[in-house]
């Protein structure tokens, strides 16, 4: 998944289409929902507050990293809403038909971990003034992230699922494949994901000019911008392909970090960077946003068959964001 080639580095990806499922349940979820919000409010909290530390765990979208003295309540009423929010996970995990509930992610570290390139990915001349290239985030916490590229299909369902498990993603998002309904994005957005920048057309950068890599990498930070109200420090290069006219391009408008990956997950399978094959602290895992019309099944799917692999081998998934 990984080599050089005319000077550039180059990683390995595939691509899919989703398909709406229905499932019942929504009572007993709201119920643990509003009785983790009730338990905030009882202890002191605003109502925005309790809401949103109801919703949001550690960890996750919304969440803060270190909560402030008396904001939250006492200990007793945060672990008793931590206790709920995981019941409500439990309750969904159920709904959604995984195999065993998600674990709750610790408390993100008040300092983000210090990035640098990993090695044998370096691009000549790179010092530590360009972004740093790294495929796992320096931490002891037994936590890996998610992150979803490209923006092809757009299932609805995944966007209720995510929201429901409480479980953190990133989506590196290519123009071409979005801009038909920027709105989806805008509504997982609203749920606490994070967009990052996989540039305009999904080209391979180390074959484009200076110029046309400016196009691709800074036309999209314009653009999501312009959609999306925000500039992403974020990105992650078509098929993890780059040179050094990309990692200066990339900081020339915005970007701070370049996160590929270690592992990438099918619906039916996993693929591994390393020969063990297994998970590690801050690892980061690959999919995309594809369903049952380019792999073997849909988006919630994919989901399922992920979240297995991380819950068994011991590790929650935390939101990127917290850490880099």
């Amino acid at each position: 998944m990984n080599g050089r080639e005319t000077g550039a580095v180059t990683g390995g990806r595939r691509r899919g289409r989703g398909r709406p499922r229905r499932r019942p349940g929504y009572a007993v979820l709201a119920a643990l929902l509003v009785a983790a919000a009730a338990s905030g409010c009882a202890a002191g909290d605003d109502s925005g507050a309790a809401a949103r530390s109801a919703k949001a765990q550690a960890g996750q979208p919304g969440a803060p990293a270190e909560p402030a003295a008396g904001a939250l309540g006492t200990r007793a009423a945060q672990a008793e809403r931590a206790k709920l929010a995981q019941a409500a996970r439990a309750v969904a995990a159920k709904k959604w038909g995984l195999a065993v509930t998600p674990l709750a992610a610790p408390v993100p570290p008040a300092k983000k971990p210090h990035l640098t390139t990993r090695k044998g990915f370096e691009v000549s001349g790179q010092d530590d003034s360009l972004p740093p290239v790294f495929t796992r985030v320096p931490t002891t916490d037994k936590v890996v992230f998610l992150t979803m590229d490209d923006g092809d299909d757009k299932d609805p369902e995944l966007l209720k699922m995510m929201s429901e498990l409480n479980i953190p993603y990133s989506a590196f998002l290519t123009d071409y494949l979005v801009r038909d309904d920027y709105t989806y994005f805008k509504d997982a957005q609203s749920r606490g994901t994070v967009l990052g920048n996989h540039t305009l057309n999904h080209r391979y950068l180390p074959g484009l000019s200076h110029d046309e890599q400016k196009r691709e990498i800074c036309g999209q930070q314009d653009i999501l911008e312009e959609q999306f109200g925000k500039r992403p420090r974020l990105f992650r290069p078509p098929y993890g392909n780059y040179n050094t006219d990309t990692l200066k391009v990339a900081k020339s408008c915005g970007i701070t970090a370049v996160p590929l990956w270690e592992a990438e997950a099918f619906p039916d399978h996993m693929e591994w960077r390393e020969e063990d094959r297994k998970l590690h602290p801050g690892d980061i895992i690959l999919t995309h946003f594809r369903g049952e019309a380019d792999w073997k099944g849909s988006m919630p799917d994919l989901v399922r068959s992920v979240m297995k692999v991380i819950t068994d081998q011991g590790y929650s998934v935390a939101r990127l964001e917290d850490y880099v």
